[in-house]
C-alpha cells in the first residue's frame, strides 16, 4: 500500500487508475514481464489486483477518496500519514469491517481476521460477465461492440470484419459539439495478455484512413502496449481492456441488471429516549 501512496504523491496527490498503476510501474522499475502477468481471474493483471485491494483499504480507512469519475487523491490524513502507520491500516479495516457486521441485526459474523467480501461480490459479477464474453461468437461480439459504440454517442457505427485489413473491425463518428472525429476499432475476445505488436499494427492499418483508434478487447494489455498506444509523434489509440469494459457495461446498463438491496437497523438510541 506504501507505493500506491508515494506514486499518488508523485503525480500531484490525484490520479486515474491507469495513471497510477503506471506511476507504480515506473517508480518501482517493473518490467514489463512482472506487470503484464495475469491475474487468475483473466480480466486484470495481478499488479492491477493487487493495487485494487489497496485502494480499498486504504479508502476505508480515510487515507485515499474517490470520485465518481474514478480519480483517486489523497486526503489530508494521506498527505501525512507515515510508512508504519499504513502497515497497520489493514488489521484495523478487518477490525472494523468484523464489528461493523456483528452490530447488524442478522449478518453474518465472520472473524476479525478475514478480508471484507466487498471486493469479491465485485469481483464474482465480472468473472460472470467475462466468460459470457469470452464465450460469444467474434459476430456477437461485434454487434455488442458497436453497441456499446451507439450508446457511448457515436453515429454511423458499422461493423467491417474484413480479413486482411489490418484488424479494424468497423469505423463509427463521435460527435462533440461542432467537431466529429472519425475512429476505426478493433474489437477481439482474447483470454490474455495484448502485446506492443496488435497496437503497432493496428495503427498501421490507420494510416490515411483516421487519426483516432480503439481497441476493445475482453483480455489485458501490457504495459509496452500501453507505452505504444500513447508514443509520442504517433496517432494515439485508446484502449479498453476487459476491467473496463465491464465498467462500461454496467454504466451503460447493457446486460446488466443493478440491484438495490434494503438494510434495517435498529436505533438503539431512539428507543432510550423514550
Amino acid at each position: 500500500m506504501w507505493p500506491t501512496l508515494v506514486a499518488l504523491k508523485a503525480t500531484g496527490g490525484s490520479a486515474s487508475n491507469e495513471e497510477l498503476l503506471a506511476k507504480i510501474i515506473e517508480l518501482d522499475a517493473i518490467p514489463d514481464e512482472v506487470a503484464s502477468i495475469v491475474h487468475t481471474d483473466g480480466r486484470q493483471t495481478k499488479l492491477a489486483y493487487n493495487l485494487a485491494w489497496a485502494k480499498t483499504y486504504l479508502k476505508k480507512d480515510g487515507v485515499l477518496d474517490n470520485s465518481q469519475r474514478g480519480v483517486w487523491s489523497l486526503t489530508e490524513k494521506g498527505e501525512g500519514i507515515t510508512r508504519e502507520q499504513v502497515r497497520l491500516i489493514p488489521a484495523a479495516v478487518r477490525k472494523a469491517d468484523f464489528e461493523r457486521r456483528r452490530d447488524v441485526e442478522g449478518a453474518p459474523t465472520t472473524g476479525a481476521g478475514e478480508q471484507d467480501d466487498s471486493e469479491s461480490e465485485v469481483a464474482s459479477w465480472r468473472d460472470r460477465l467475462l466468460l459470457v464474453l469470452k464465450s460469444m461468437e467474434p459476430a456477437a461480439f461485434e454487434r455488442l461492440s458497436q453497441r456499446i459504440l451507439r450508446e457511448a454517442g457515436f453515429v454511423k457505427v458499422e461493423v467491417t470484419g474484413r480479413s486482411g485489413d489490418g484488424g479494424i473491425d468497423g469505423v463509427g463518428v463521435l460527435r462533440l459539439n461542432l467537431l466529429s472525429f472519425i475512429t476505426l476499432f478493433q474489437c477481439k475476445r482474447y483470454v490474455g495478455t495484448v502485446g506492443p505488436g496488435t497496437v503497432r499494427d493496428f495503427r498501421g492499418a490507420m494510416v490515411g484512413r483516421s487519426d483516432k483508434g480503439l481497441i476493445i478487447t475482453t483480455g489485458t494489455f501490457s504495459t509496452d502496449a500501453r507505452r505504444e498506444a500513447t508514443r509520442d509523434g504517433a496517432p494515439a489509440i485508446d484502449l479498453i481492456d476487459g476491467d473496463q469494459l465491464c465498467t462500461l457495461l454496467k454504466d451503460l446498463k447493457l446486460g446488466l441488471k443493478t440491484e438495490i438491496v434494503e438494510r434495517v437497523t435498529v436505533d438503539d438510541g431512539w428507543f432510550a429516549q423514550l
